[in-house]
C-alpha cells in the first residue's frame, strides 16, 4: 500500500514460543499376579448356627409369649406334614371357603454340586396315587411300526403314526398334551424340536421307549411338574381329604428327590404347603421323603 511502510524479505508472522515438556511421563505400574489373585478370592458366605443360642440371630426370641405378635420378630414355625395338612383344613372351615379347593406346594431345591456345578432344571411326570384331574391327557405316539400304532390306538392314544404327522403338527392341525416316541424314529423328528420345545420326546423324561402301553398309562393320567427359576417347584397336588393329600405329597417329594445325585446331601431346602385362601405353612420335608436303606458294613 502507498500509505504504510513496505517490508521486503521479512516474514510477517512471528513464531510462537510453545512450552517445552521437560519431564518424563509416569509409567503405569503393573499389578503383580499375586496381588490380583488375592483380590479375586471371594469371601465365603457366613453361616450362622442358631442351635446353641438363647435366641435366633436378628430375632426377638424363639417363640412369642402372647397370642398377638409381630411375625417378623420371630422365626416361622416348622410343622410336621400331617399337622400342616390338618391346619389347612381347619383354615378352610374357619374362613368359610370350599373344602375341595386346590392345595399347592412350593419347594426350594439345593441344585449345587461339587466344583461349582449345578443340577440341570428338569421336567418330570409322576403317576399320583389319587389323581385329581377329571379329563385324561391327550397323548400322541410316534412310531413307524403298524402293530405298535394299532396297540397305541387301543390303549388310548389320540394319534399314532410316523413322519406323516410332522407337517400337520407344524401347521397346527393336530396337537396333544404329551408326545411319546419309539427310539428308532427319534432322528426323523428333529424338524419338530423348535415347535414342541419342552414337549419334544426325551429319554430322561420317560417319553422315549419301547413299551408303548406303559408310556401311555403314565402320560394319560400323569401329573407334570417342572423346576422354575433354577431351583423352585410350584405345583398342585390335590383338592381332596387329608390322607389323600399326604399320599400325593409323598409321591411328588420322592420323585423330586430322585433327580438328586445319590452322593449329595438333602435336596429340598424349604417346603411350603398352601391353598388358594389360606396362609403358607412351612413343613418338614425330611419326614415325608422315604429314607434310603442304610448300608450294612
Amino acid at each position: 500500500s502507498t500509505s504504510g511502510p513496505a517490508y521486503s524479505g521479512v516474514s510477517q508472522t512471528v513464531p510462537r514460543n510453545l512450552p517445552v515438556r521437560t519431564f518424563a511421563a509416569v509409567k503405569a505400574l503393573k499389578k503383580d499376579k499375586k496381588q490380583g489373585a488375592e483380590k479375586e478370592v471371594k469371601k465365603e458366605k457366613r453361616v450362622i448356627d442358631d442351635k446353641n443360642r438363647h435366641k435366633p440371630f436378628g430375632k426377638t426370641a424363639w417363640a412369642p409369649v402372647d397370642d398377638v405378635y409381630v411375625m417378623r420378630f420371630y422365626p416361622r414355625t416348622l410343622y410336621d406334614a400331617a399337622d400342616a395338612i390338618d391346619m389347612l383344613k381347619k383354615f378352610q372351615a374357619l374362613d368359610f371357603t370350599p373344602l375341595n379347593q386346590p392345595v399347592y406346594i412350593d419347594l426350594k431345591l439345593d441344585m449345587k454340586l461339587e466344583k461349582k456345578k449345578k443340577v440341570d432344571p428338569f421336567v418330570s411326570t409322576v403317576h399320583l396315587p389319587h389323581p385329581f384331574k377329571t379329563e385324561m391327557n391327550r397323548v400322541l405316539v410316534f412310531t413307524e411300526d403298524a402293530n405298535q400304532a394299532r396297540v397305541a390306538q387301543e390303549n388310548g392314544a389320540v394319534f399314532a403314526g410316523g413322519v406323516e404327522l410332522i407337517q400337520p403338527i407344524l401347521d397346527d392341525e393336530i396337537s396333544a398334551d404329551f408326545y411319546v416316541a419309539v427310539p428308532g424314529i427319534l432322528p426323523k423328528l428333529l424338524p419338530l424340536k423348535n415347535k414342541l420345545r419342552k414337549k419334544f420326546p426325551k429319554s430322561n423324561r420317560g417319553s422315549v421307549g419301547i413299551n408303548v402301553p406303559k408310556m401311555l398309562e403314565l402320560f394319560k393320567s400323569g401329573h407334570e411338574y417342572l423346576v422354575e427359576s433354577d431351583c423352585y417347584v410350584r405345583t398342585q397336588i390335590l383338592d381332596m381329604p387329608g390322607e389323600h393329600i399326604f399320599a400325593n405329597l409323598q409321591t411328588v417329594l420322592a420323585d423330586v428327590c430322585s433327580h438328586r445325585p445319590a452322593s449329595m446331601g438333602p435336596f429340598i431346602e424349604r417346603a411350603i404347603i398352601a391353598s388358594h385362601t389360606s396362609e403358607a405353612i412351612l413343613f418338614k420335608s425330611e419326614d415325608v421323603v422315604p429314607k434310603p436303606p442304610e448300608k450294612e458294613e
